[in-house]
Order: structure tokens, then sequence, then C-alpha cells
């Protein structure tokens, strides 16, 4: 049948004809197995594909169209058809043409599927009847490109009567299996467009999927790893028998007004499934099946979040808490615990923007809060250690690698202080956020490392989002990054000098101060001393080798000399922070041989939402000269997370978002166990 159009059409190229039959028997087999009672079909499927010769093929392309004409309702009957045109069409497309492909099209396949039966009239048609020369001629001018090795099947296209007539069949969404995200939304029956979409892209082939249902529950799966089963934390389980356990879930949402603000990078979606009516549904659905107990969203948009997402966390059993970007953004960051199980200690809003600093002139946002766990009645006597838990969304731009550093050094100052303990220590740090970088960059390393050497790297360097090393400038990032009126040191702390001491911190006895006499700073008037009468108005006098200054004299001049000492410690150009953070993913899939990805901005993979946890670093020595610390877990133990995908799985579900998975990024979800001691 079909077969017989393809000879005459690609007659001269045998060896691609053979790639095209077996192409389209497998598309073919699917609708064979839809609509036929043969229990032999699935069987010679699979003893002839790839074996047999394209005679023999054909003859059992005949046979099952034969065994068909048996199961058609006789009142079917086959439409006339003069000329039929054949497509090419592809089941599964690679990279940017998958993305370019509109999802009306795999929307409406169960419409399609039913249809079958009238396909295979027409099919049945075209074989009885005598090939045209002209229609040959026409076929022959057609240009065949076929990207990859991608499965390629020739179909005929249905006509408006023809989709109508076909009757509706909804599929049932899986929701009975809890390990798979099978989201449904009730909404109306849309109707199968009669022309395919407008093409975004010029002069390229218009490709077409094949019309079988997208089983985004069966491709998207991700699977539950439950790390408590691993030796290492059996160990562990011996020796605390009690630990306080908690899911904390990351996702950025997709804020609707970035949407519509920028249409260009969703030109694979179909306009539907970017409706925020769509996507709220979904998105709520999919948090409340995980149910995490805490809850760090990013690009939460302000409207969405009083009105709607909110008042609908609240009745969820979620305290709330948000804060909007800065200037006239109008999405934000937002972080929600279960009441139930944790208390609120202490809760700390960050805004990275400084007015008059280049470095913080963007209007990112974080937030820092302090939580108590609640133990159960039954354990009255025992105690276990409050957990911060932070949440931010850095900026995006990847050439400006010294915002992202300064708005992390930020983050991390306030962590240091919320989390920072009576004794100096930290209480266990979560930290969550998609921070615009990826795995193994020099930021990404100065999280998990704790160190970074920053003098004359390039700033887009920083968070390896892209290549600009081609460019002849680059800006270069010189120490210090940031100014010390920022109060912050290299060590990612607040100056302690800048905080009030106790009453008389600063006084000195004569002979402490007698010691520095002959101090060459001492010996001069320092220039940024203020001119006070009756204070520092005071002449030096000759002592021994020497002008010596009174004693309020020599105090200003200590306090000179200690802001010089911290200027040029800071001039080092190495940042440093004392948190030991370590990553809750691996960032690869071994089992695919793939990296984990959470996005796929203009269809690339990428990672860059995580969550760091605090965790007891292991002494490794230096590999390879690059300082990378081993982790073991501490107080605050990894007990599980949900398995992220590829980017070639992606592909196959047409990118990010899709009618499965409402946001372009990935939800992170961690399981965590705190330990219990006893009182």
């Amino acid at each position: 049948m079909i077969g017989t159009v393809l000879c005459y059409v690609l007659l001269p190229a045998a060896r691609f004809l053979r790639a095209l039959l077996d192409a389209f028997f497998t598309c073919q087999k699917n609708v064979l197995l839809a609509k036929s009672t043969s229990t032999q079909i699935e069987g010679d499927f699979t003893g002839t594909r790839g074996r047999s010769t394209p005679e023999e093929q054909e003859a059992l392309l005949q046979q099952w169209l034969k065994e068909e004409t048996g199961n058609l309702p006789a009142s079917e009957s086959a439409p006339a058809v003069g000329k039929v045109s054949v497509k090419l069409t592809s089941d599964w497309l690679e990279g940017s043409e998958l993305l370019m492909t509109s999802l009306s099209n795999l929307n409406s396949a169960p419409e399609i599927t039913q249809c079958a039966g009238q396909q295979l009239t027409e099919l049945r048609t075209l074989t009885s009847s005598e090939p045209q020369e002209h229609a040959v001629t026409e076929s022959s001018e057609e240009a065949v490109a076929v990207a990859g090795s991608a499965p390629w099947a020739a179909v005929v296209p249905q006509t408006d009567h023809q989709i109508a007539g076909c009757a509706t069949v909804s599929v049932d969404v899986q929701n009975e299996d809890p390990a798979v995200l099978a989201w449904s939304l009730a909404h109306d029956t849309e109707t199968v467009p009669a022309e395919p979409p407008a093409w975004p892209i010029q002069d390229t082939v218009h490709l077409y999927p094949l019309p079988t249902e997208v089983p985004y529950h069966e491709i998207l799966w991700r699977d539950w790893e439950d790390l408590s089963v691993q030796p290492c934390a059996l160990e562990q389980a011996t020796k605390n028998t009690h630990l306080f356990e908690f899911r904390v879930m990351s996702y950025n949402i997709l804020a609707q007004d970035l949407v519509e603000q920028g249409l260009d990078l969703y030109l694979h979606c179909h306009q539907d499934i970017l409706s925020w009516n769509y996507r709220l549904p979904n998105l709520l659905q999919e948090i409340q099946h995980w149910d995490p107990d805490v809850l760090c969203l990013q690009e939460v948009q302000e409207n969405h979040y009083w009105e709607q997402l909110e008042p609908t966390f609240k009745a969820m059993g979620f305290a709330c808490f948000y804060k909007r970007r800065t200037g006239t953004k109008t999405d934000g960051c937002a972080v929600c615990y279960k009441h139930s199980r944790f208390q609120l200690i202490s809760l700390s809003p960050i805004e990275y923007f400084r007015p008059g600093l280049d470095v913080l002139n963007r209007d990112n946002v974080g937030l820092v809060l302090l939580l108590q766990p609640l133990l159960p009645d039954s354990l009255h006597l025992k105690a276990v250690s409050p957990v911060c838990v932070a949440n931010t969304h850095v900026l995006f731009n990847p050439r400006r690698g010294d915002i992202k550093l300064v708005q992390m050094a930020l983050l991390l100052a306030e962590i240091d202080k919320v989390a920072k303990t009576a004794e100096g220590n930290h209480y266990p740090v979560i930290l969550c956020g998609d921070l615009n970088s990826v795995p193994d960059s020099p930021l990404y390393k100065f999280i998990r490392n704790g160190e970074l050497s920053y003098q004359g790297m390039p700033a887009w360097k920083v968070s390896g989002q892209e290549d600009f090393s081609h460019q002849l400038y680059s800006r270069k990032l010189m120490a210090p990054l940031w100014p010390s009126s920022l109060g912050i040191t290299d060590n990612c702390q607040y100056i302690t000098l800048c905080q009030p001491k106790k009453p008389g911190s600063y006084k000195y006895s004569r002979d402490f101060l007698l010691q520095f006499r002959f101090c060459s700073v001492a010996c001069e008037r320092p220039p940024q001393l203020i001119l006070l009468e009756g204070v520092t108005d005071a002449k030096p006098g000759i002592s021994g080798r020497c002008f010596i200054w009174d004693i309020p004299t020599v105090h200003c001049s200590l306090s000179f000399l200690g802001k010089q000492w911290l200027f040029m410690c800071r001039s080092s150009g190495v940042m440093r922070h004392g948190l030991n953070l370590t990553s809750v993913y691996s960032h690869f899939l071994p089992q695919r041989g793939r990296p984990e990805v959470t996005t796929m901005p203009m269809g690339l993979g990428a990672t860059v939402d995580y969550i760091f946890y605090s965790a007891d670093p292991v002494e490794n020595g230096n590999r390879g000269g690059e300082c990378r610390r081993l982790y073991k877990d501490g107080a605050l133990k990894l007990l599980g997370r949900l398995s992220l995908l590829s980017e070639d799985v992606l592909l196959l579900a047409n990118g990010l978002p899709n009618p499965f998975c409402s946001s372009d990024h990935l939800c992170l979800l961690a399981s965590f166990g705190l330990e219990i001691s006893s009182i």
C-alpha cells in the first residue's frame, strides 16, 4: 500500500526506502494493534522487523490489510481519493526540531487515533488504484529532509470533515500510582486545527508528530531515591535511633508576567498550556502530591501569591512568608513551612540592591528563616536542633558574575548571622534556590568548597552559563570585589568592628599606649583625623626618637590602623565561608550516562537549581591541585531525593513547560533527618 507509493516515488533510492519501510512498520503496528483482534500481529512484527526483504514486507502488509477488512464496520465506506499527498512525519524528533513542533498536534492525538479506520479505508483505496504518472512526477519533485536517525513514516493527512466525524474519547489520567505525576486538569475538548500552526522558523521543513498520544507520565517518570538504605546510613541509624524527618522542596514556578514578557522563549509551547489558569492547578497538584514540610519557591508573582497561592497554602497547613523583588519587578521568593512541624524563631528578608554600588544594582532578593522543629508529646524529654532555611533567586545575566558573587556573599553573611550558635558554631543549614550557575562553575565551587580565588577571573566565567572567551574585552574581577562600607568581610561575615561594643572597651592605660611611641604611624598625623578643639588639636611632643601624640590621638591612630589592616586583608582576592555546604544532587545520571538538568532554556538542558545542606567535611587533601571537599552526613542527614531527568528525556516531552510540567524548571525534593538527642 504505502510501500507501493514509496516505490514509485523513491525507486532510485533503494537503501533509503528500506529505512522508511522499517520506520513505517513500527508506526503501522501501533495502529493495527489498537484496532485488530488478531493475536499474530505482534509476533509477525517481531519476527519480520529488520530481517525480511521489501517484497516480503509488502506482502505481509497486504495480508494485514485484508485481515483489517473484516474488523471494520460495514457502514464505513472509502471516500473518493483523487490524489493523496504523502508527507514524512516523525514519532520523536530530536533537538530544536522537536521543540518547534506545536503541542496542538500532540494534544489532538486521542481524536486522531479514533480516525484510524478512515485512514485504513483510504490506504486500501490507494492500494487498489493504479498509480497515475502525473502523481508520481509530482511526488518525486518533493524535497525530503531527514534529521538524524529519527523513525519516519508516511501518513495521509486528515481533512476537516474527516477529523470532525471521529468520535472523541477522553484519556483517563493515571492517578492510581503515587509514583507517577499524572496531573489531571478538566478542560473543554479542543478542536483539532485544519491547518498546521504557523512555523516559527522560515525556510525549514515542516515536521509533524505521528498520530499517537504522548505518554507524558511515562516519559517524565521520576524515581524516588531512598538513600537511607545505604550502608553508611544504616551504620549511623544504629547509633542514632531517633530522627526528625522532613521534606524540603525548591521550585521555580515561572511567573506569568515573565512568560508574557518573553514569549519568544516558549514558541514550542501551545498557547493554552502557557495560560496561568492551566498552570496553577498543575503546580498546586504537584506540590500537594509530594507534600513537602518546607517549600521554597522562586519567581512567585506578587498578585498571584496574595490572591491565590497564600490562601491555598494556608489551607494546606503552611505558614507563608514572601519577599517581592525590589524596583518594578512583580515577582519574588516565598518560603512556606508546615506550622504543625516547625515553629518560627527568626525571619530575615534580604535585598541585594544597594544604591550607588555597581556590583549591587540589581533587584534580586532572598529569605532566611530559623525554624525550630516540633517534636511529638511522646518525645517531651528529647531535644532537636533548630534548622536554618534560606531561599534566593540570583541574577540571571551570564556576563555579570561579579554581581552573582556579591549577592551570594550577602546571603551567606546573613545565614552566618542567623544560624550561629552561642558557642560560635552553626545550626544545620539548608540553602535552596535558582542560582543561575551550572555545576562545577566557580560560583558552585565556592559554595561547596568554601573558598574561591577570583582575582583576574573573567566575570562571565563565574556562573559557567555561556562562553564569552571569544570576545576581545570582558569584565574581570579585581580585589576587593565590594567596598568595605558594605560591612562584610571576605569570609562572608558581618564586620564585628561595625557593631557597638560594651562601655569601657575603648579605655586603655597610658602605659599600654606608650608602647606605640616608636610606631611610624603614631609619629604622623593621620590625614583622616578630624580636628576637634581641645581633643585632637594638641601638638605632638618630643620624647626620645620620635613624636608622640596624646592619648586621644593615639587611640584614633589605632582605629585607623585597624581599618587599614582590614582593608589589606580584604585585598587578597580570595572569598571564603565556613558553612560546610554540599549538594543534595550529584548532577549526573549514571544509569543513563548523562548529566541531570533542572531547566531547558531554548531547548538546551542545564542545572541551575540547587538544594545545599550542612555536612561534616572529610579531610582528603588536594586532588589535581584543586581543593575539593568531601563530606559526610553530620547532625543533618540526607535520607532521600526525587531523581532529576536528562536533556534527551525532556526533549521527548517537547521540552519545558509542557502539558505535564507547568514550569520551565523541574522541582527539587529532598528528605532530611535531624538527630534527636536527650535533654
